[in-house]
């Protein structure tokens, strides 16, 4: 039998184990059918998925979504779309979606490189959102980072002139990467002088407290497209 000897391409995410709890596997039930947008391989009309026309943002890697919830609470003119591959964190959005009673929030449960590839087209993003990615933290484990940049020309390439990308990150080194990869992007330009403020929208996380008592550090980087 012939052998198939090309690499897997490397992904940015390891699946986790991690059970659904029973108010997570309600959610999915009660919520999934609305909220839940199925992967497909081809382009999705999100004006359609939302059933209006508005700004759409999309966010890579919400986790368990409460600050996803709460930026699509504070900011109910725009559409958010998140992604997440762990199963825990989509249930547990979509419950938060039912408690604050959410309409611009869609979920895809996918890879986003994939989502990207097929589902998003291009110059159609005012946004996108990633907070807090997985910072591979050992050296040979670095080229696992997200923020790479192929990724980050794929990434500019789905926001429309006037659009933004906003990425953060409690860990320094991978602060300083995502720095150096934001900053060769020809289609980005920094809105800041090195690192951004954090915008009022982005609301502190639970580790993010934690780490600020600790006198841990946290970085912004706030992108923009020109027009």
């Amino acid at each position: 039998m012939a052998m198939n000897n090309a690499s897997p391409r490397i992904r940015s995410f390891v699946i986790r184990a991690g059970r659904m709890g029973p108010g997570q596997h309600r959610a999915l039930t009660e919520h999934g059918p609305r909220f839940l947008l199925p992967y497909t391989p081809g382009t999705c009309d999100l004006d359609a998925a939302f059933g209006r026309a508005a700004p759409h943002v999309l966010e890579i890697g919400f986790g368990m979504g409460d600050a996803t919830a709460a930026i699509a609470r504070v900011r109910p003119e725009t559409d958010f779309i998140g992604i997440e591959v762990h199963p825990p964190g989509v249930g547990a959005l979509l419950k938060r979606i039912g408690e604050l009673d959410l309409t611009n929030l869609r979920l895809i449960q996918h890879d986003a490189v994939e989502v990207l590839d097929h589902m998003i087209a291009p110059d159609s993003l005012a946004g996108v959102h990633v907070f807090f990615p997985d910072p591979w933290h050992k050296k040979r484990h670095h080229k696992r980072r997200l923020m790479q940049p192929a990724f980050v020309r794929q990434l500019a390439s789905r926001i429309a002139p006037g659009g933004y990308l906003h990425c953060a990150t409690d860990w320094q080194p991978y602060a300083e990467q995502m720095l150096e990869v934001l900053s060769a992007e020809p289609l980005l330009r920094n809105s800041a002088d090195g690192y951004a403020p954090r915008p009022d929208y982005r609301p502190l996380t639970k580790f993010e407290h934690r780490g600020l008592r600790l006198g841990h550090g946290v970085w912004d980087l706030i992108f923009n497209r020109p027009r």
